[in-house]
This record gives structure tokens, sequence and C-alpha cells, in this order.
């Protein structure tokens, strides 16, 4: 009846659908991926890959396959910030826009990268195919419908030949004009359009001289009488430059020739220098936000469930933050021991946080683009908060509601809902991050004082079918810290307990023992892991 039988259908094949294909993959979820464009990418889009971003896919296990791609040592830039410019030319007098703080040897054990999504892309095609992903290029979707059991798709490859598609679930990662979002009529909230760009790649030789090796995350110039951005992460060959236009004013992407192009980065350079155009693609710098993030057995991620201006390089990002955020919970969901409540966490967790990140990418274009209101400035988040530091609230953590999404400061201190802060530990002659310990299983965390807790804790995972691993940290432990002390880093007594969920947030924590570590636990392990408490 059907030509193709599988747990997880996931259309589109940008950053968020291959990286939902690499996480589902590398726990055991088996995936077809289809993708209407016949490649990856072949232009260096999204360039800046945030700390968070790279702990994903060292818990993944291609960290060092992609920090491979680096050219050279492309933090730096990052320190650099954004900054504003007449021309190009003048670059000795830039003003500092912004400075953000996006990382840190005691918030992360990575660091934020430079690197295109035409090179990073190609290493998530392949891990996901060696994880059993079936990436299809040249394969679009053309309909589908649910039912209580699964979803029934139709895909047409580019000859013209149909098959259809039998999954459990689906998940629409088609960017912003998803078909997948059209199809359930999932509307959408925000400021729509707030402006129009080109992004040209160009090839200038003579640009590195004027720019005297000044590191930029971002440059704008304003001499060719509309602001145009240079970004500096993905390296010179090519460039990437994006003038804004006016549609309003009758100005459209057609207007915008070879040779006009070339005269809008030469005044901007404030010299008569060599450019070559390698590619024109128009854009809109829009914020929507979908009003739901799940319909029955299908799923919105990245672009397709929210979009925003590019300030803040947020976009690409956030989204394969959703699709790890969505695709453990599809595993466990698929292995027999999630619920369908977990997977309504995914909404309730991920939605929150992308109409926050969209609203701070428009306070920084505000400011950016030099009409920003007092207001704006004092709403402004710093962004190693808005990459790090965010939280949730859902069912599947115990913590008292009422917590704002992005709090003014980074506040990683091991209370739930956060991400679990990070601690060098040496293991035997190994040194590794209480980060590497999370991936697919829930970790109960206890100080050298609290292997009662440890003791309960599987007792009650074992009760519920759930994977659980136990970790003492302290001296003489297994886990020995190098640098600071467990209890302070995770806000805790020598015998509290702290339990994280796979993708390394913090679930639920005590800072005591208790008389009773079973009964508790049994109720935090149920909620968490999104059961109805149980006993043992």
């Amino acid at each position: 009846m059907y030509d193709v039988r599988i747990p997880v259908l996931i259309i589109g094949g940008g950053p968020v659908g291959l990286a939902t294909a690499l996480f589902s993959g590398r726990r055991g979820v088996r995936t077809m991926l289809l993708e209407k464009r016949d490649s990856t990418s072949t232009l260096p889009r999204a360039p800046g890959l945030q700390a968070r971003t790279m702990e994903l896919f060292r818990a993944a296990g291609l960290g060092p396959d992609i920090r491979a791609l680096e050219m050279g040592d492309s933090h730096a830039y990052f320190e650099g910030g954004i900054i504003k410019v007449h021309t190009f030319a003048d670059i000795d007098n830039a003003e500092l826009l912004e400075s953000p703080s996006l990382d840190g040897p005691t918030v992360s054990p990575e660091r934020v990268m430079g690197c295109g999504q035409d090179r990073y892309e190609k290493v998530l095609v392949a891990k996901a195919r060696e994880a059993g992903t079936d990436i299809r290029f040249g394969t679009r979707l053309i309909s589908f419908e649910q039912d209580a059991d699964g979803v029934t798709a139709v895909a047409e490859e580019d000859g013209g030949k149909r098959f259809t598609i039998r999954a459990d679930y689906m998940v629409g990662a088609d960017g912003a004009g998803s078909l997948t979002r059209e199809a359930l009529g999932v509307p959408r909230n925000g400021r729509g359009t707030v402006f129009n760009a080109l992004s040209i790649y160009f090839r200038a030789p003579e640009l590195e001289v004027l720019l005297k090796d000044r590191k930029f995350i971002l440059c704008y110039a304003s001499a060719s009488g509309t602001l145009m951005g240079l970004s500096r992460l993905h390296g010179c060959d090519p460039w990437l430059a994006a003038p804004i236009y006016f549609p309003e004013k009758g100005e459209k992407p057609e207007d915008y020739t070879d040779e006009r192009c070339i005269d809008i980065v030469r005044k901007s350079a404030g010299k008569d220098i060599d450019v070559e155009i390698m590619d024109k693609v128009p854009w809109r710098g829009a914020q929507l936000v979908s009003d739901t993030f799940r319909v029955g057995r299908v799923f919105l991620a990245g672009d397709a469930a929210h979009v925003h201006p590019p300030a803040g390089g947020f976009g690409a990002n956030t989204g394969i933050h959703d699709a790890h955020n969505l695709s453990w919970k599809l595993a466990a969901v698929l292995d027999g021991w999630g619920t369908d409540a977990l997977l309504d966490t995914y909404d309730a967790e991920r939605r929150p946080l992308g109409k926050a990140m969209s609203e701070q990418a428009l306070v920084r274009n505000r400011i950016r683009h030099g009409y920003a209101t007092d207001q704006d400035k004092e709403d402004f988040v710093d962004d190693v908060v808005i990459t790090l530091g965010y939280r949730y609230r859902s069912s599947s953590v115990v913590a008292p509601a009422g917590a704002k999404v992005l709090s003014p400061d980074l506040e990683l201190t091991g209370e739930p809902g956060t991400r679990a802060p990070h601690l060098w530990l040496r293991r035997g002659e190994e040194t590794i991050s209480t980060i590497d310990l999370f991936w697919d299983s829930y970790v109960l965390l206890t100080g050298p004082d609290g292997g009662h807790w440890a003791e309960a804790a599987t007792k009650v995972a074992e009760k519920l079918g759930i994977p659980l691993r136990t970790h003492v940290i302290g001296a003489g432990a297994e886990l020995r810290p190098t640098d600071r002390e467990f209890t302070d880093v995770y806000g805790v007594g020598p015998a509290g307990a702290v339990l994280v969920r796979p993708d390394a947030f913090v679930g639920w924590r005590s800072a005591e023992s208790s008389d009773d570590p079973t009964a508790v636990l049994s109720d935090a392990i149920a909620r968490v892991a999104g059961h109805v408490p149980a006993t043992v």
C-alpha cells in the first residue's frame, strides 16, 4: 500500500532538517529526509555557530568534524563585535554598535565558530547517512494527511516519479514558506516584514587591504545610500554583503543588476576597487512565529516555525536547537518509554523561546539601523543569555511557574529549566565536561554524600522503564571536579541531587537529602519523563 514505511519523515534539507535527521539517527531512529534542491547549499549562509550549537554537535559525536571546517581561529572575529562606518576605507573610525558576550571557559566547553552552511551541511549529510538516514535530494513533498496512527505523504522526484510514504511522525523543517505549515493551516503572528535585503556574494581582493585586518562579526557602511552590512565570519572568498532595498519605493530585486551591485560595493568601500559578483539572493527580514509548533503527529521546526531578522545570528542556531529538543523526545516515544505528553513539551518549551528570540532580533535590528528607542536599549539581552541562558517551563520541568524565558543576566546555577552548568571533571586520566554526560538518557548527579539518591533513582527508573545513569561528583569519586566545586556550581549540598534530561537541561533538583528519596524521585522522574507520577 505504501512505497516507504519510516518512523520519522523530515521535510527540508537545510541545517534544521539535517540536524533533526542526524540527532534522530544517532539515537537509533530511522528517518527519511526530502529536499527539493538537488544538493546542499552552495552559498555561505548562516555563518555563525553558537557555543550551544557546538555543544549539540559535540554530544552527537561530530564536534571535531565541524570544528575542522574552521578557517584559522574565527573566534577573534566574534570578539570584534558589530561595527558601523561611512565607508570601509574609514575602518579606523568605526563606531562599535554591539560587543556581545558569546561564550567563556566557565560557561561552555565549546566556543563560537565561523563557518558557512555550505560547508557544515555537507558534514551533516554524511554523518546523518552514516546514522541510517535516507536523504533524497531533488524530491519534494506534494501532499500529506494524518490520522490517529501516523502520517501518509506523497512525494515527487525531479523526474516526475511519485511515491507514498507512511511515517509515525513528520517534521516540517521546510523554511519560512513552509508547505507543511500552510497545509496544516497554522497561522503566524508577529511584525511581518521588517525590511527587504539582497545578499550579494562577491570577490574583491582589495577590500581586505582596506579593512586592515580589522576583526568584526558584521560591519555596516552607509555611503552607498542604503545601509550595507558586510559579514566577516566565513572568510572573504566570496565576501557577503547585504544592502537593503525598499519595495514601497518601487524597488525590486531585478533592479539590482551586477553593475548596480558593483557600484554599491565600490561606494561602500570608498574606493574604485575591482569587484566580481558571484551570486545575488533576495530575502526578507521578517518576524513571525507560528501559533503552535505541533499539530497531531506533525511538528514544525526552524524557519517553518519562527522567522526573524538575522541580527544576532539566531536563525539557523535556534532551528538546530529545535531539532535537538524534538529529536530526543521522538526517540523516547518510539523507544517505548516516552509519552504523548512529553511530545507536547516541544511546543511548550520551544515556542515561547522562538518568540523571545525573535523579539531580541528585532531589538538588535533597530539598534543597528539607528532607530532604537530607550525601551529597546532597556530590553536588550546579551547574546550569551539568549543562546545559552534561556529557560524552559513545561510539564517536563519540576520548578515554580513564572520565571521569564530570558533573564537579564546569565544564570546557569543548576536551576530546573536551565541548561546544566558546565564543569570540568576528571574521569580516570580523562578530562571531560559535565555537558559530555548528557545524550541518550536521564542523568542523576549527586554530591559526595548523595548515594541514597542514586540508589533510589536506579530503582525508580527501572520500574518506569526509563533510561537513567547516576554519577557521584566529588573528591575521591568517579568524577572529580578540577576547577570548581560541584556543589557550588549546581546549587546543592553534599547530600543533594540534580536530575538532568537527555538534552542537558535540568528537570529537577533537591539541595539536600530526603527521608524518603524513593517517593520523591518517583514523582520527579515520572513528571520529567512525561509519565503520571508513579509509586515504587
